[in-house]
Formats: C-alpha cells, structure tokens, sequence
C-alpha cells in the first residue's frame, strides 16, 4: 500500500497542486490538512470562516498554517465567481440564486476548481454522495464522449494492484456507459503505474451462455474496441477465465488478455459492490477509494464513515489526476 502512495507523491511533489476541502471544521479533514500541509506536496484549501477553522484547529491541536482558507462570505473575487457560476448554468439559476447557492462549501469548492484557483476538490465526510457530485455534474461536467461519471477502486494487497470498475455510482449501465466506463478506468489504471489489461465480465465466457444481459457487454466491448483500438481489452468473461490463466486457456484460448486482466469492469452496480466488498473482506484487499472518473477536472467523494488517513490517501490521488 505504502508503494502506491509513493508512487504518487512522488508525481505531484513539486507540481504545486492545490485540493480544496469544502468540510472544513470536521476533525478528520482537519488532521489529514495538517499533514498534507506539513508535508508541502500540495497546498490544502480550507472553504469556511478563517477565524472558526482556526479555532477549531486549535482545540484539536492540529498545525494547519500550511493550509489557505477561504470564506465564501468574504471572499475577494465572489463577484467574479458568481457571474462565471450564471454563465456557466445557461439560464438555470439567476446572480441572487447563485449568490445564494455559492455560499454552499460544495459549490464554492467547486467553482474555485472550475475557474482555476484549485486543481480538484476532495467532500463527502459530512455530506451524502449526491452533495458532493451535483455540484461537480453541474458545473465542472464530464470530459467530452463522457456522458456519465463512473466509480473505480484500486484494489491493493501486498504489490497487486487492480482497478475495479464501476462500484459507486451507475446502478444499471447500459453498452454504451459501460464501454465509456471501460476506457475511463484503462486512465485510471495508467494513473497509479497499472498497465491497463481490461476485462468485461459477466456470468458468460466468450458467448457459453446467451442474454440481453450478456449481449449489453459484448455491446460494450465493440463500442470500447471502436472508440481506442490500441487498448488491450476483451470480454464477455466470468472473472475466473480473466484472470486465472489455466481456467482462460480452457473457456478463451484466443483472447489476447490470457487469463492475465488487472482492470475489471463489472456489469452493474450491485456486481461491482458486492465484488469488491469481497475481495476487501475475505481477500484482504485494502479498497482505495471510490475515485470519481470521466469528470473534465478532479472531484472525489469520501464515505461519511472515513477516518484522516482515507482523507489524506483521497487528496494525493486527487492531486494526481490533476497533473
């Protein structure tokens, strides 16, 4: 696990990369803003009144003058942000609704990452999954032929490294998400040094059972095929024929992936959950994650259950997609 966040600090160390954290009084962004301050890789925003975070930091003793703090409500260039945020929703919320709606720590965090003043934004240890992602869909939007944002974990034990995909936000994918979700997490993979070998699984290998369900892969694997020619994929697999090498000799001796896949691409939601929950708990896999794809700049979401140091692992891998 250690080798994974070496690999990324060691990208973003000197980029001069900033993260903004919209939940700026919780004591678990607290801690982890003091260490990524301390540290120096990237430089912490703080969205909240400077006085109260700095009180707050005080009884929790945690050093955060590495940290920049912003006040939506005294903010210098809220004025700007306003006419950008107008702009930017075509007609759907006037200057006094966005004056409103930009007080918000999400949408603030958010717009000072779509102008440029931050590199990507790390919420969710206080809010639900909706609050951090709505502002992101609105306004910073899905990277052009993207049309839906996916959720991937890297999957680590030991120095296996795997990425599964999508295990947090689309609930029934259909061809064309699952083949946007395929390329999507090969990025991914590329991000944390994994060599992307992508898989399409499903209960069928290579056409042994037959369905609307095993057809929506097959779909999605030519739409991918079409879209990046270079990208080493293939599918429809059971997860044994991708990646055991003696069971692919037997279900799929002509695919190029030999039992050999590390990036996994499941063909719902419940699959991908349930999948990685059980690598996470009876293969002992640590879950980082989910990290948030398809989006034009960086913006992930944390489990209102995380602890510091999911904070810190989140705010480096957000740094990195940003580079």
């Amino acid at each position: 696990m250690s080798n994974l966040f070496d690999t990324l600090k060691s990208k973003i160390d000197g980029k001069g990369k900033k993260v903004v954290f919209p939940e700026a009084l919780d004591e678990r962004i607290l801690t982890a803003v003091s260490q990524l301050g301390a540290e120096g890789m990237l430089t912490p925003v703080l969205v909240g009144n400077k006085e109260k975070v700095e009180q707050k930091a005080a009884e929790l003793n945690v050093d955060i003058s590495g940290a920049e703090i912003l006040d939506p409500a005294n903010y210098a260039e809220f004025d700007e942000m306003v006419a950008s945020f107008v702009e930017r929703r075509k007609g759907k919320a006037t200057e006094e609704k966005a004056r409103e709606i930009l007080q918000g720590g999400n949408y603030f965090g958010t717009m000072l990452v779509y102008m440029g003043k931050a590199d990507g934004l790390v919420s969710g240890a206080a809010h639900s999954t909706a609050d951090t992602v709505r502002p992101a869909l609105q306004i910073i939007k899905t990277k052009p032929g993207i049309k839906k944002t996916s959720g991937v974990f890297i999957m680590v034990r030991d120095e296996e490294k795997y990425v599964f995909a999508d295990c947090a936000i689309n609930i029934n994918p259909d061809s064309q998400d699952l083949a946007e979700i395929a390329l999507a997490s090969a990025e991914t993979a590329q991000l944390f040094d994994i060599h992307p070998k992508v898989a399409m699984l499903s209960f069928s290998t290579k056409g042994s059972a037959q369905s609307p369900e095993t057809e929506k892969v097959t779909q999605a694997l030519e739409i991918a095929k079409e879209q990046n020619n270079d990208l080493l994929i293939d599918g429809e697999f059971q997860f044994d024929a991708a990646f055991v090498p003696s069971v692919a000799e037997k279900k799929a001796p002509d695919s190029p992936l030999m039992g050999e896949a590390n990036t996994f691409v499941f063909p719902s939601l419940e699959a991908g959950n349930i999948g990685y929950k059980i690598a996470q708990r009876l293969g002992n896999f640590d879950a980082v994650g989910p990290i948030l794809q398809g989006l034009n700049q960086p913006v992930n979401d944390l489990s209102r259950g995380c602890n510091s140091d999911d904070v810190y692992k989140l705010a480096i891998i957000t740094a990195a997609q940003a580079l």
